[in-house]
């Protein structure tokens, strides 16, 4: 078959908007953490690129994309481990007209923004070497099985495929693999790791509201090439998954800052950028499956559900420092849902006709039960991932070591400079030159001074 320029085009700008993605995420998760850890949080993701990224060429792809025989239902072989021979690879073998090799790089960014999303549930206090062993472990046992069970298929009719895929229920770009994945995940991990000190009595209020804005700014535009990337074209699949993309999002993020309005009498900037990933984590899994209408009601339905989901951790008890499990898990497992209400094949004949095109209530048990499954085999395999880590090296970093910040223990670095400042007659702050070790200008009392003028719970913003 012809490589298809077009499409190949689309899919190489796709592949670089969902590795963007991932910086995004970084200033976005950055931003909420406090100033003593807000470099911790920015590394635990850019971290995420370089190892998850090495693991998928070296044999990710191919346990999630290939054939695993007898067990080709839920797991790939070997066949295509570090992608050899796939350079002379001229065409994808679906018929989409796009190189191998472009087909590999696209997949290999959204393994490396899932296993990054998780970091976001332990700010402040996981142990960042424990982290970096985490990161393979947990695509390898976790991710790359998921990822075959929804979306590998040898592409025969009546040929094999992984066992949610044969199932029938539909996830167009990542609602289970990624975000309902990713959640989970995130709350095993905080289980594990266990509270903060002095969560949720103490100020942990986001250091940098304009790097939360920045980051959702990013991830929308990252998006477009998440959600309809994976058309594998340039095609009229793509225009829907991208105009669902838009609006979907403006509805959650609209309905989040109404929400806020209601409970607490303002709304919040940290409120609208919330709004914004819930929107697109909602519309992820259904892009491609609905009408912009139903990708409005989606949005709508999503952000009122993620805005009141963000305070369940109060209720229940667990820390998840920067609402990954309000936000990801909620609004996957609503879209994902949600798709079995209002899917039409009016939009998508490869899709399925959900409750309201009158396909009845088949379609969302097979989503219902896709959920499910996700949710049971990420937690529990996840837990003992954490647990395991946590007994051979330890997980979380020490008592003092979090107090002092672990940009400082951790890194020998500090985000921030804060010098000292006089006063009198024509008084300037003291310009100062900046320090590798982190120590700062005026010593550990000046910087916890600083620290404390800036950290004010982020709870008390989303009430």
């Amino acid at each position: 078959m012809t490589v298809d320029s077009g499409s190949t085009a689309w899919m190489l700008t796709s592949t670089a908007l969902v590795l963007l993605m991932t910086p995004g995420l970084a200033f976005f998760y950055g931003g909420m953490s406090r100033a003593k850890s807000v470099l911790n949080m920015m590394m635990m993701s850019f971290v995420s690129i370089a190892v998850a990224g090495m693991v998928w060429v070296v044999y990710g792809y191919s346990l999630a994309f290939t054939s695993g025989g007898s067990l080709s239902s839920f797991i790939g072989g070997f066949g295509d481990w570090g992608l050899v021979g796939l350079e002379n690879v001229a065409t994808a073998d679906d018929g989409s007209g796009i190189p191998q090799l472009v087909f590999v790089a696209f997949q290999a960014t959204f393994a490396i923004i899932t296993v990054a999303l998780i970091s976001g549930a332990v700010a402040d206090r996981a142990k960042f070497g424990a982290w970096v062993l985490f990161i393979p472990v947990w695509v390898t046992l976790v991710y790359l099985p998921i990822a075959h069970w929804v979306w590998w298929s040898d592409g025969e009719e009546g040929g094999r495929a992984g066992w949610i895929f044969e199932l029938g229920a539909l996830d167009f770009a990542g609602g289970t693999v990624v975000h309902i994945n990713a959640g989970v995940a995130a709350l095993a991990l905080a289980l594990v790791l266990g509270r903060r000190k002095g969560w949720p009595k103490d100020p942990m209020r986001p250091h940098n509201l304009p790097f939360v804005l920045l980051g959702a700014g990013l991830l929308w535009f990252g998006w477009f090439g998440f959600n309809a990337g994976s058309a594998l074209s340039a095609g009229s699949t793509a225009a829907v998954a991208f105009i669902n993309t838009i609006v979907a999002t403006c509805a959650a993020a609209f309905a989040w800052i109404v929400v806020e309005k209601l409970r607490d009498g303002s709304s919040t900037t940290l409120g609208l950028a919330s709004g914004i990933v819930a929107g697109l984590v909602a519309i992820t899994p259904a892009c491609a499956f609905v009408t912009p209408l139903g990708a409005i009601a989606i949005g709508l339905i999503a952000g009122a559900i993620c805005a009141f989901a963000v305070s369940l951790k109060y209720k229940l008890g667990y820390d998840d420092s920067l609402d990954v499990v309000g936000v990801h898990l909620v609004g996957g497992i609503v879209g994902a849902l949600l798709i079995g209400i209002v899917a039409t094949t009016a939009v998508n004949d490869a899709g399925a006709d959900g409750l309201l095109a009158g396909g009845g209530l088949g379609l969302l048990g097979k989503q219902a039960l896709a959920v499910v499954a996700t949710l049971a085999y990420s937690f529990v395999v996840t837990y003992l991932i954490a647990k395991v880590i946590d007994l051979v090296m330890g997980f979380r970093i020490s008592e003092d070591d979090e107090l002092a910040g672990i940009d400082r223990t951790a890194h020998a670095e500090t985000a921030y400079d804060f010098g000292a400042v006089r006063t009198g007659s024509g008084a300037t702050a003291a310009a100062v030159a900046p320090h590798h070790d982190g120590a700062g200008h005026g010593g550990p009392e000046h910087d916890d001074a600083a620290q404390e003028s800036q950290d004010e719970t982020r709870e008390e913003v989303r009430g």
